[in-house]
């Protein structure tokens, strides 16, 4: 039964979880119940935007538990830590509410394969809120796939290369949880803003698959020595050393013989770039150069070099994804260039339409794994390790895809929400 409005939960109020809140609090067919952080005054100004922005006094906790005890609430949001997810996805499905959970690795195989099994159990989806599924420029690259302008894909590349010096260093006075991680975990610990985007081009879970991955790390220097030139030498990070490699590498190998190559790059100077790129036998797609270049289509400039760039801006009058054209016209919404609004109004339409969310709970299993997966690889010197096949099967002979505006299987113009 579809319902007019839905009632959420918000679990996590950091500077990432008070925007996606601001975003929700927006939207008129959304009520916000409850609020829960593990800090009093991040709880309290999350209760005091739902009382501004919507009048009503929400729930307000620092146990997130109280809130899945509260009948009212569909679904549950949870921008919460890294290492923090799988409980909550786990306890929220458990407790009958859909979940959307903020991106971030796991911390083990086996809690993947928990949040599965709990989905499969109850019946309850569980979406990883990939904003980058929803950017402009990679749905109109999956539109183009779609339509199969690359021909067959062969590679596809991706990275999180982001100058996050001042913010893992300073991580105990932002309250922020990477410190710890890059303290003491070494892999590829956020990989789902590339695998997100790939695996919905290379049709990953819906007939193809990932097998496995070899992950290598650098040497770990960048956050120390920010910190070196930064702080003082009473300082108690100053020798302190941090096990994040500054560069870790990931390749994947998939079941119909693509490539995928992850980067994961923060410790060190460097401007922002999530380095998309994408060949197939027909052409590339890069997103560095925000160009593409595709026979027949991309302009052949003279007669010895048929293949030069062209930039995609010129192509998206015809191949801009049907979302996008009715995002902007109905006027693009704030949070990275509006997909944060994207992604959480998918997740919104699958609970009031009582669906599967357009990033399944094998979506989520299956990316989350590679920070755990390539934590071992590295730690046994590079080794290959295999990726579990968490639909057990199911992706050579998948369920069809749930249609409308936010799918990210097939590109469909259809709306299954007037909503923005």
């Amino acid at each position: 039964m579809k319902k007019d409005k839905v009632n959420i939960g918000f679990i996590g109020l950091g500077s990432r979880g008070y925007g996606y809140l601001g975003l929700l609090l927006s939207m008129p067919d959304v009520e916000v119940l409850g609020v829960c952080d593990l800090y009093e005054d991040r709880a309290e100004a999350g209760r005091k935007l739902v009382q501004e922005r919507k009048g009503n006094n929400p729930v307000c906790t620092l146990d997130y538990k109280e809130l899945l005890e509260i009948e009212e609430i569909d679904a549950i949001i949870t921008p919460s830590s890294w290492t923090a997810h799988g409980e909550i996805c786990i306890n929220s499905m458990l407790a009958g509410k859909y979940v959307g959970t903020e991106v971030g690795g796991a911390t083990s195989i086996q809690q993947c394969w928990d949040i599965v099994k709990t989905s499969e159990l109850t019946g309850m989806p569980c979406m990883m809120l990939e904003n980058c599924c929803y950017g402009r420029e990679e749905m109109t690259i999956l539109n183009m796939v779609k339509q199969g302008l690359f021909g067959e894909l062969v590679h596809a590349e991706g990275g999180y290369r982001h100058d996050l010096r001042d913010e893992v260093a300073l991580g105990r006075e932002k309250r922020h949880y990477r410190q710890l991680n890059y303290l003491n975990r070494n892999g590829e610990v956020y990989p789902t803003h590339e695998i997100g985007p790939i695996a919905k081009y290379l049709n990953l879970g819906r007939g193809n698959r990932m097998l496995s991955l070899t992950s290598t790390s650098s040497k770990s220097v960048g956050i120390n020595d920010w910190i070196k030139k930064n702080k003082g030498k009473d300082y108690d990070l100053y020798e302190k050393k941090f096990a994040l490699g500054d560069v870790v590498t990931t390749v994947i190998k998939c079941a119909h013989g693509e490539t995928i190559v992850l980067f994961h790059d923060t410790s060190l100077p460097r401007p922002y770039s999530r380095g998309n790129l994408l060949q197939g036998t027909n052409g590339i797609w890069s997103e560095d150069k925000a160009a593409v270049s595709i026979e027949g289509i991309t302009p052949v400039k003279n007669t010895w070099d048929h293949h030069a760039w062209q930039p995609l801006e010129e192509l998206y009058p015809e191949y801009e994804h049907p979302l996008w054209k009715q995002y902007r016209e109905a006027g693009v919404k704030a949070g990275h260039g509006g997909m944060d609004y994207l992604v959480i109004r998918a997740f919104i339409t699958a609970v009031k339409n009582g669906t599967d969310t357009p990033i399944n709970v094998y979506d989520t299993a299956a990316w989350m794994a590679i920070t755990t997966l390539s934590e071992d690889s590295i730690a046994m010197g590079s080794m290959p390790v295999a990726i579990p096949d968490f639909t057990n099967g199911r992706w050579i002979d998948p369920k069809p895809a749930i249609k409308g505006r936010y799918c990210l299987d097939e590109v469909s113009g259809e709306s299954m929400d007037e909503e923005w």
